[in-house]
């Protein structure tokens, strides 16, 4: 047995643990994660706004590569750290878990409270510049590979590299992202337009603009009317039931409340929920508070105004949120979000606070608007008639659904223990037999698909119903549709999309996970979908620098990576074999690659912006082809073309 004791323990020092793990912050090493390392600056100069000390941020996209926040706040400090003993600045850029967020006396309200974004921008970046104004005078310090120091100081404190009018105040950043972590360094202006657009309608009267030195194009992001413009845009597309959207705020203690609503003819609802400015995917309690206001409020209107008799239930409050968008945006001066991700709100006096405000608000509205609120109790009653006419029909679907022998397509797995099963999503039955014999039989399920399954954009319940192979996934999974889905009857901990990798898989994934989105939402929210990721190539090399040459061989599971494992010194390339679909592979090396979960990687389905996910569904999914063309085209530039 080999000797296992301390000196077989590594720690890693300061930034060292970010550029080891730096998914475990930024989430990845893709063109999600280098735009993250934007936002995270960013933030900082909206805390700034939120706190009531900055009215303009500028976002730079840089000719070398680079790109520039800078933003008119306070200017980070630039005194001697207390207890570091040196510069704060490089404090908060050096060390993880330091900021101004943690106590209460800098900012009432932020939305970055982990402290960990500059100084984690910082380790991913192969430089970064950062510049304060400051009391008349312009401070600089600047860093290189990941975070080390190479400004020297003066008498302890940073150098001043010039002078500027004591109320100019503000922090400057200018940072590059390092290649050797990115799989592409290469910033979409269009992605970080779309972000500030955003951000500008979340914050209220800030002045964001964007400046593309590439091109020498500008832009500038203001809205006066906040969220309720956001509401305008975002059912740009969609037919609405009213002109203009339903806009409340208000205030609760030190809660600050904003609600913007529109209803539309879409069979489904969407709501956006931010607190502090952050999108909270999952939801909470603001939303919570929300619904429960809005059932209760169009439900007493209902019966005042006679839609519903005394003998009549209450509207159902998914029947109220037919076709609904709505926005909600709360400040909160102690946030407590669930998990570093900031996905869902815990706080219960938000959920208190949301419900007050909106009752009291809503209500002084729909007073003096009686055609609208008749707008939307007729949708809702419309809903609520269409509900129970097609439960008859809709519970006969479900009930020949329970009856589906899927042992034809389903291979299931010998344990009926959820928590260690997982099912393989595959397409045609030659994949799914090569990965019915690699699999392990016990804990690992397969379900081949026949084709494609609908395209469920825009469609209703009874209409997927019909599809086979989506009756047949319904009844493999076990929780059910629509108003009978209940996570707890999963029969799996993972389904896994498993696809081959060309254009007729990536359509394939496309469309189960637009009807997961749309149907089966809780799945992504819970973190239970994920996509397998078989390898690309197998490279045979030698290694020049052993004494005895060995033939050795290796999965590569992306170019990146293959660029990379080029450039690794000692390294003779004899062949590269390209896996065009699993079928290529045997059952062995399907299982030592992909299906094996000691050496497999997955990637699991997040949603980590409610707005882009539902944005980039409804553009790609839609029948409306001039936003799905425009969007293909721009992304068209960042593809790499495999011939």
């Amino acid at each position: 047995m080999d000797q296992y004791n301390g000196s077989q323990i590594v720690v890693l020092e300061g930034l060292e643990a970010v550029r080891k793990r730096p998914g475990m912050y930024i989430g990845s090493t893709g063109s999600r994660g280098l735009h993250h390392l934007i936002w995270e600056i960013l933030d900082n100069g909206i805390d700034e706004h939120l706190a009531g000390y900055c009215t303009t941020v500028d976002v730079i996209l840089q000719k070398d590569g680079g790109i520039t926040i800078k933003d008119n706040g306070r200017g980070v400090p630039v005194d001697i750290h207390p207890t570091k003993k040196i510069p704060t600045v490089r404090v908060v850029y050096t060390i993880l878990h330091a900021g101004g967020k943690f106590g209460s006396s800098a900012y009432k309200v932020s939305g970055g409270l982990h402290g960990v974004g500059a100084s984690v921008v910082n380790a991913l970046s192969s430089k970064m510049i950062v510049e304060i104004k400051h009391g008349g005078k312009i401070y600089r310090d600047e860093y290189e590979n990941g975070g080390h120091p190479v400004t020297k100081l003066e008498n302890g404190l940073l150098p001043v590299v010039g002078k500027c009018n004591k109320s100019d105040t503000g922090t400057k950043v200018t940072f590059y992202p390092d290649a050797s972590i990115f799989e592409t360094t290469e910033f979409k202006p269009e992605t970080i337009k779309k972000k500030l657009k955003e951000i500008a309608y979340l914050n209220k009267n800030l002045i964001v603009n964007f400046i593309d030195e590439t091109t020498g194009i500008t832009k500038t992001y203001q809205e006066e009317f906040g969220i309720k413009s956001f509401v305008n845009y975002l059912n740009r597309e969609n037919t609405v039931l009213h002109e203009e959207p339903i806009y409340i705020e208000g205030k609760s203690g030190d809660i600050e409340v904003e609600v913007a609503f529109q209803y539309t003819n879409n069979y489904t609802e969407q709501i956006n929920a931010y607190c502090n400015r952050i999108n909270v995917v999952d939801g909470g309690t603001l939303v919570t508070g929300f619904k429960t206001a809005l059932t209760r409020v169009m439900n007493l209107y209902a019966r005042e105004l006679n839609v519903l008799k005394e003998k009549d239930e209450n509207l159902d409050g998914k029947d109220i949120r037919n076709g609904l968008l709505a926005i909600i945006s709360i400040k909160h001066p102690d946030p407590q979000f669930e998990g570093q991700t900031k996905t869902k709100l815990g706080n219960t006096d938000a959920k208190s606070a949301v419900e007050d405000v909106f009752s009291t608000e809503v209500q002084l509205y729909l007073d003096k608007n009686i055609e609208i609120l008749k707008s939307i109790l007729d949708n809702a009653m419309k809903s609520y008639n269409a509900r129970k006419a097609g439960d008859k029909a809709r519970n006969a679907v479900l009930k020949q659904i329970s009856d589906i022998d899927t042992k034809s397509k389903l291979a299931s797995c010998s344990s009926k223990k959820p928590e260690e099963c997982e099912v393989y999503i595959v397409e045609g039955d030659s994949a799914g037999g090569t990965v019915k014999t690699a699999r392990n039989r016990k804990t690992q399920a397969v379900l081949p698909l026949r084709g494609k399954i609908l395209n469920v954009e825009k469609a209703n319940l009874e209409k997927i119903l019909v599809n086979n192979e989506i009756k047949s996934m319904i009844a493999s999974f076990g929780c059910g549709i629509g108003d009978d889905f209940d996570i707890t009857k999963l029969r799996y901990d993972k389904i896994i999309i498993l696809t081959d990798a060309d254009v007729d898989g990536a359509h394939i994934s496309t469309l189960l996970l637009t009807f997961f989105y749309r149907f089966m939402p809780e799945l992504i929210l819970e973190g239970k979908i994920y996509r397998g990721l078989p390898p690309l190539y197998l490279v045979e090399y030698e290694s020049t620098q052993k004494a005895k040459k060995k033939k050795e061989s290796q999965y590569i599971f992306n170019d990146f990576e293959l660029d990379k494992f080029r450039k690794i010194p000692g390294n003779k390339i004899l062949n590269i074999q390209r896996y065009k679909g699993l079928g290529e592979m045997d059952a062995n090396q399907l299982w030592e690659t992909t299906l094996n979960p000691e050496t497999r990687i997955l990637a699991r389905v997040e949603i980590s912006d409610t707005v882009e996910a539902d944005e980039i569904t409804t553009t790609l999914m839609s029948s409306n082809v001039p936003p799905r063309k425009a969007f293909i085209m721009e992304e068209a530039k960042y593809a790499k073309l495999d011939i």
